[in-house]
């Protein structure tokens, strides 16, 4: 599931801990990292629960209309496009879906506020009323409401935000990946398997596992070796002076230039430099890429870093 961004991001976070703690060992640090993974696999499942308990809100408020004493010709002749959506329906019965929140007890249950604010937002919004409008919506149709409500309603919902952080202070860093996780999942769903689609595996595939261990541990056992190439290629060295998530993200990604050879530079460069835009100082990510640079051509001259698999044999920058 975790894209590889996400999981450089995610092992940032455990490295900023282990470094400004001092008192962690390694196996602790990468035990805390697995659990920080672990709950966002978490805020995957939740946020593909809170569009089953939205619709879920709205049939019941249908329910209640036709329960009126006197009920309104659209009380009793309502649009049922939304609280019919194949796709709420196959989430609502999937056999992996409800696994998984049941084993882990989550819910929306103790956040009534949030599903009623947020179906409000919901029915407010341009996708919902579109969707409703059509005669007869298909499964594409079904599908794209829910991915239009995730990316215009969910994710810019101030109500869900606060929650979140209530939960998890890196939660709210990780919506806008999660979603896209959940599109991606939504996206491979099909109509005629009801009960059985897949949804995401919490790590890709093994090499996924392995790069985040390394990363992690090979980060900490090469800090002094790494601090000392950032400070030789450093003007005016003053380590209390650096911002101190931009020597870790350096760190990193000098780190994962030297361990992994069938990452090309170019990629690890980009990654930790779009990762300063958000995490670091303003202007740290022209900073770490006039650093990397200077750094990758000596590691390269001096044969440290070499990169291996098609293409990427003396690659050049």
């Amino acid at each position: 599931m975790f894209s590889r961004r996400l999981l450089r991001i995610k092992i940032m976070q455990g490295l900023y801990s282990y470094f400004k703690t001092g008192d962690k060992s390694i196996e602790a640090a990468e035990k805390e990292l697995y659990v920080s993974l672990n709950r966002s696999y978490h805020l995957y499942h939740l946020l593909m629960l809170l569009l089953v308990d939205i619709v879920f809100f709205s049939r019941k408020k249908l329910e209640q209309a036709r329960e009126k004493k006197i009920p309104t010709y659209e009380d009793l002749h309502p649009n049922t496009n939304f609280i019919d959506n194949r796709l709420i329906r196959q989430l609502e019965e999937n056999h992996a879906l409800n696994a998984y929140l049941q084993s882990h007890s989550l819910s929306w249950s103790q956040s009534p506020e949030l599903i009623k604010n947020l179906n409000k937002a919901v029915e407010e919004s341009e996708p919902y009323r579109h969707f409703m409008a059509l005669q007869s919506p298909g499964y594409d149709d079904d599908r794209k409401v829910l991915n239009d409500l995730l990316h215009d309603v969910i994710n810019n919902s101030d109500p869900l935000y606060q929650t979140l952080e209530e939960q998890s202070i890196f939660w709210n860093d990780e919506i806008d990946y999660v979603i896209l996780m959940i599109v991606k999942t939504l996206n491979e769903f099909s109509e005629e398997d009801t009960l059985n689609n897949k949804l995401l595996p919490e790590f890709r595939d093994e090499e996924d596992e392995e790069f985040i261990r390394i990363l992690l541990r090979k980060t900490i056992l090469r800090k002094d070796e790494t601090l000392e190439y950032i400070k030789k290629y450093t003007d005016n060295w003053d380590a209390d002076r650096l911002a101190f998530i931009d020597l870790l993200l350096m760190q990193m990604a000098i780190t994962e230039m030297v361990e992994f050879p069938f990452i090309p530079t170019k990629v690890t460069l980009n990654e930790y430099i779009d990762i300063a835009k958000y995490y670091s100082t303003r202007n740290s990510n022209v900073f770490i890429n006039g650093v990397l640079d200077k750094i990758t051509h000596y590691l390269k001259n001096e044969k440290i870093i070499v990169k291996k698999g098609k293409g990427l044999i003396g690659e050049t920058e």
